[in-house]
């Protein structure tokens, strides 16, 4: 499990899950807002919409009421039903015909409304006129209703249900006598049908209208409950039967009736699931839209990073490649730079030692060849050595030892002792020297010179003997009578180097030689130079392979024709790179 884990741990999906990881917050984020801005507007433009519902439907009933009142002042105005009710006042009974006379009247009026059922008119003493019967107005209502027709001078006074008939409601008005100074001259009662002032669809489960009177009665409704619950209610969202709803409530200034509307909250959300479903939606394509741009760009930027690991990792087998170049981000094309820098470096060093090595290799070999053993070398030259003591040939003797002395700092322990010490090269220098003044007699003499403070700065071996080899067997050789070699060490001013000059006062060379030497020195094209010597660019190549990290110079070379040659080159008094040994 932690193995799969690790599998999939690449930077790329770190880059894709962080990504995602943000873009779902801010989905969420955003969603959030917006579906709980949306809703909160949705519901405040369904209870703006309610009320305006209830405004109009206040309005219609006000516009019913006011119909009634309209017409029932026009029966009681009616001049015929003013003159005969003036009649009876002054104590002159209404006959039959008259009665039948105000009847047609009622009915013509009547005829303009569809909610009124019937009309009844009595006289001020409470006797019937209409209809035809002589019902007393004392048995057809309460006194208390009466009282208050009397209070409204001439208004409509609404009574409720019918006491008589509960199918229908009832109003009264009573009848004012303009000739008579508005005298009292009987009451109008208006029966309306119950369904009058319904507008409410009955059928209708969701929305619940209650129209109640100024006494709290109901007048139309299609709640199934206890209205007297809602009577005194004043909170705007209020349950009922376990169902949320919003109250609305308005008055009329008309009637003082009060019209309440309850219209359940899942019925305003109706729109906001659509809303919900539409950010889901929203919010499922953008997702994957954000999916794909992500990947694809989480993919590019890490593209470069993943051919550079691939890169590295076949660096691990062993296989030092440079990146390709890639047109990315200034730091990854740093980076890939770097690494390419990084792989140039390595294979000059890996190249560096593997040279170091073949010219190892290569020294050993001939020593191989040469079938040599130490051990009987020297000690063959030791017996030679005390042979020519006991014979008296000294001279012989002084060869044998410088011999010796050659061969031992040359092929003794080549593997442990390739440093030696500045003060064991020049005695080597020294010993050859002594050899070739044995071969020249007069005509060669010699010269070593260097500060006593430097004689343990360690050196490769074999950096001045091939120098002076070159200068002897060249300069001198060449040269037609005497000849000096000089072998000068010296502080470079200004520098923390020595420089090691081999200077001869031979035949010398031209500037066209000096170029062409310096030319095959640089190439490693000069294999060897006459005699036994190590080559010149043998030699520029080991400072260099030594004394790569100082700022080598390498050999330089002046001369003159037959005024003679000198050779330098500079090595620093910290050190060269030991770890090519």
């Amino acid at each position: 499990m932690r193995f799969k884990f690790k599998k999939h741990n690449t930077l790329r999906n770190q880059i894709l899950f962080v990504f995602l990881l943000v873009m779902l917050f801010v989905l969420t984020f955003v969603g959030s807002l917006i579906f709980s801005q949306v809703s909160d507007l949705l519901k405040k433009n369904a209870e703006k919409q309610i009320y305006q519902t209830a405004i109009q439907a206040t309005g219609r009933v006000d516009s019913l009421y006011e119909q009634i009142d309209m017409l029932s002042t026009q029966i009681a105005t009616n001049s015929i039903v003013q003159q005969q009710l003036q009649r009876y006042n002054s104590g002159h009974p209404l006959s039959y015909q008259q009665r039948q006379t105000i009847m047609q009247i009622s009915n013509s009026f009547q005829a303009y409304s569809n909610g009124i059922s019937n009309i009844e008119l009595y006289t001020y003493d409470y006797k019937k006129i209409l209809p035809l019967d002589e019902e007393s107005l004392i048995n057809r209502l309460e006194d208390n209703w009466i009282k208050l027709a009397d209070q409204a001078k001439g208004k409509l006074v609404w009574v409720g249900v019918d006491p008589k008939e509960p199918e229908f409601f009832l109003a009264i008005k009573r009848v004012s006598l303009i000739d008579k100074g508005f005298s009292n001259g009987g009451y109008l009662l208006v029966q309306l049908n119950a369904n009058y002032f319904d507008f409410v669809n009955k059928s209708t489960e969701k929305e619940v209208m209650i129209l109640i009177d100024q006494y709290s009665n109901p007048i139309t409704s299609n709640f199934n409950g206890n209205i007297n619950q809602l009577l005194f209610e004043h909170e705007n969202n209020i349950v009922i039967g376990g169902d949320e709803y919003i109250l609305i409530k308005e008055e009329s200034s008309t009637t003082d009736w009060t019209l309440t509307i309850l219209t359940p909250v899942e019925t305003l959300t109706e729109g906001i699931s659509i809303v919900r479903s539409t950010i889901l939606l929203s919010a499922g394509i953008g997702g994957i839209v954000f999916f794909l741009f992500s990947y694809i760009l989480s993919t590019l930027i890490t593209r470069p990073i993943n051919h550079l690991s691939k890169t590295m990792l076949k660096a691990k087998k062993g296989e030092l490649k440079k990146t390709p170049e890639t047109k990315s981000s200034i730091e990854i094309m740093h980076l890939n730079e770097s690494y390419n820098q990084l792989v140039d470096n390595t294979n000059h060093l890996i190249q560096v030692v593997y040279e170091k090595e073949l010219i190892r290799s290569r020294t050993e070999l001939k020593a191989l060849q040469a079938q040599i053993n130490p051990h009987f070398l020297f000690n063959t030259l030791d017996a030679l050595y005390w042979s020519l003591e006991e014979k008296g040939e000294n001279e012989l003797a002084e060869i044998v030892i410088a011999m010796s002395e050659l061969f031992r700092y040359t092929i003794s322990n080549q593997e442990k002792n390739e440093w030696v010490s500045l003060k064991q090269a020049l005695e080597h220098v020294e010993s050859y020297m002594r050899i070739m003044k044995i071969r020249f007699g007069d005509r060669f003499t010699y010269n070593i010179k260097a500060p006593m403070e430097y004689e343990e700065l360690q050196l490769p071996k074999l950096l001045i003997q091939p120098l002076v080899e070159n200068a002897i067997s060249h300069g001198i050789g060449n040269k037609a009578g005497t000849g000096s070699v000089s072998v000068i060490v010296e502080l470079v001013k200004d520098s923390n180097n020595l420089s090691i000059k081999v200077i001869d006062d031979g035949v010398g060379m031209d500037q066209e030689t000096i170029e062409r030497i310096l030319k095959q020195v640089r190439t490693g094209e000069v294999s060897s130079l006459k005699g036994n010597g190590v080559a010149i660019a043998n030699v520029n190549k080991r400072l260099q392979l030594y004394y790569q990290d100082s700022t080598y110079k390498g050999i330089t070379i002046t001369s003159e024709v037959n005024k003679g040659t000198c050779f330098m080159f500079e090595i620093p008094l910290t050190g060269g790179k030991r770890n090519y040994e």
